[in-house]
C-alpha cells in the first residue's frame, strides 16, 4: 500500500537567532528567508515550499518570540501568536551551542499552552549542531527533552546540511493528507518586492554595530523596466529606500565617503538579480524616520 502524500504548513519558532531562517532556506533548498547573524532580523512570515516525495511542507517563518520593549516588538510577537494557530505543526529550534535559557522556557511555555488548547504537534530541532562535540550535543539533548512534553527531537544543522531531510520527514509526518497546495517548482508565495527589501536589509546588517538591527525599515519605492533597452539585454531600475530612526545610524549604513553603502549595493544587487534572473540597476536612499518604532503611523507607512 502506497504511503498517502501530505501537505500543510509548519512555523519554525524559537527565540532570535536560533537559525531558523537558516533551516527553512535549507528545507526549501533555496534562499527564501534572510540570515544574519543579528538577532531580529525576520519581520515577515516568509512561507518557504520544500517538496518531499512525502509531501509538501509550506514553512513559516516568524520573528523570535521576545519580551517586546516597543510597539514593533509588540506587533512581531502578534504576529507570531497569530501564525501558531493556523500551521498544522510546530517546529521549536533550540541552537546547540547554547544551553536553554529563560527565553527558551518563555516560549515553551507559550506552546505547552498551545498544545493543551488546540493540540498542536510541536517538534523540538535542535539546530546549529555542528558548533558542539558529542558530549555537549548529548547534554543539550537530555535539557531539551526535560524543557517540554514534545512530539518528536530532531538534531539538524543547517549549514552542513546535517539531518535536515530528516526534519523535512517528521514535519511532513504531523501534515493532513492533501494533495500538494502549491505547483511543482514554487518556492515562496512572498511578493518581488517584499523579498527584495528583504535582501537589501540583510546586505545592509552585515557587519555593522548591534544598535541597528531593530531601528532598520526597507521600503521598494519602484520597479521599473528600463526604456530604450534590447529585447536580449533588460534593465530593472530599482528604487530603495533604507529608513533609520537617527542621523547617527545614517552615518554607519552611508560609511566614510559612502563606502558601506556601495558594498551594501554591489551585496544586494548579486542576490537580487538571482532572485529575478535578470540585471538590475540599485537605487539605495538612505533617509532618518524618528523614532519609527514607536510611532503607531510610521509603522504601518513601513509595512508592519
Amino acid at each position: 500500500m502506497s504511503t498517502p502524500f501530505r501537505a500543510g504548513f509548519a512555523c519554525l519558532v524559537g527565540r532570535p537567532n536560533a537559525g531558523k531562517s537558516t533551516l527553512t532556506n535549507a528545507l526549501v533548498g533555496h534562499k527564501v528567508a534572510i540570515t544574519s547573524s543579528k538577532p531580529q532580523t525576520t519581520r515577515h512570515t516568509i512561507r518557504g515550499v520544500a517538496n518531499t516525495e512525502q509531501g509538501q511542507l509550506i514553512l513559516v517563518d516568524t520573528p523570535g518570540l521576545h519580551k517586546p520593549r516597543t510597539l514593533l516588538g509588540q506587533r512581531l510577537n502578534d504576529l507570531v501568536r497569530e501564525t501558531l494557530l493556523e500551521v498544522d505543526v510546530i517546529g521549536f529550534c533550540l541552537p546547540a551551542d547554547q544551553r536553554p535559557g529563560p527565553g527558551d522556557q518563555f516560549i515553551a511555555a507559550e506552546l505547552a499552552e498551545l498544545q493543551r488548547s488546540r493540540r498542536r504537534p510541536v517538534v523540538a530541532l535542535v539546530t546549529k549542531t555542528d558548533k558542539v562535540d558529542k558530549q555537549r550535543l548529548a547534554e543539550h539533548l537530555i535539557a531539551v527533552d526535560q524543557l517540554g512534553e514534545w512530539d518528536a527531537i530532531v538534531p539538524c544543522s543547517a549549514t552542513e546540511g546535517d539531518q535536515v531531510g530528516e526534519v523535512a520527514q517528521v514535519l511532513v509526518s504531523y501534515l493532513p493528507e492533501s494533495p500538494p497546495l502549491y505547483p511543482e517548482g514554487h518556492l515562496t508565495d512572498e511578493p518581488e518586492a517584499v523579498m527584495i527589501a528583504e535582501l537589501v536589509r540583510e546586505a545592509a546588517l552585515e557587519g555593522v554595530r548591534d544598535e541597528l538591527p531593530h531601528s532598520l525599515a526597507v521600503v521598494v519605492e519602484e520597479m521599473v523596466p528600463r526604456e530604450d533597452r534590447p529585447e536580449d539585454n533588460p534593465l530593472l531600475d530599482v528604487r530603495v529606500n533604507v529608513f533609520v530612526e537617527r542621523p547617527s545610524q545614517k552615518a554607519i549604513v552611508i560609511g566614510r565617503g559612502g563606502s558601506r553603502l556601495r558594498d551594501v549595493g554591489t551585496r544586494a544587487r548579486t542576490q537580487i538579480e538571482a532572485l529575478l534572473g535578470q540585471r538590475i540597476h540599485l537605487d539605495l536612499h538612505v533617509k532618518v524616520a524618528k523614532d519609527w518604532q514607536r510611532d503607531p503611523k510610521q509603522l504601518q507607512r513601513l509595512g508592519f
